[in-house]
């Protein structure tokens, strides 16, 4: 899931149903972190979960995820703390939550839908 809403050739709208609660009005911050990363080096990506705890709603997930950069990237792997919803089908979406953190949406903002 993490490689497809990292990845800047997948559309910004085939990414909605990753994450939780998305709508239209997410698509254009979808493509741009897309192209952000792949401006500033970092794609391809890899991730790996760490620390994986059942969330205070218990239905959620909860990772440390490890961003690595590609081989030769200098700046090095990040970690980043996102939260994971199960979907009726049993599949997993990035929760609302972290996808505004993620994508940086301003928080005295309301979030696009």
């Amino acid at each position: 899931m993490l490689y497809r809403l990292a990845d800047p050739a997948v559309p910004g709208a085939d990414k909605l149903p990753l994450i939780e609660d998305a709508g239209p009005g997410d698509v254009a911050a979808l493509d741009r972190f897309g192209r952000a990363l792949a401006d500033n080096g970092y794609h391809p990506m890899t991730f790996d979960a760490a620390d994986l705890a059942w969330a205070a709603n218990a239905d959620d997930v909860v990772a440390t995820v490890i961003a690595r950069t590609p081989p030769g990237r200098t700046g090095g792997d990040f970690t980043f703390p996102m939260e994971f919803a199960r979907t009726p089908d049993g599949g997993w979406q990035l929760t609302r939550g972290s996808a505004d953190l993620l994508l940086e949406v301003d928080a005295a903002q309301e979030p696009p839908r």
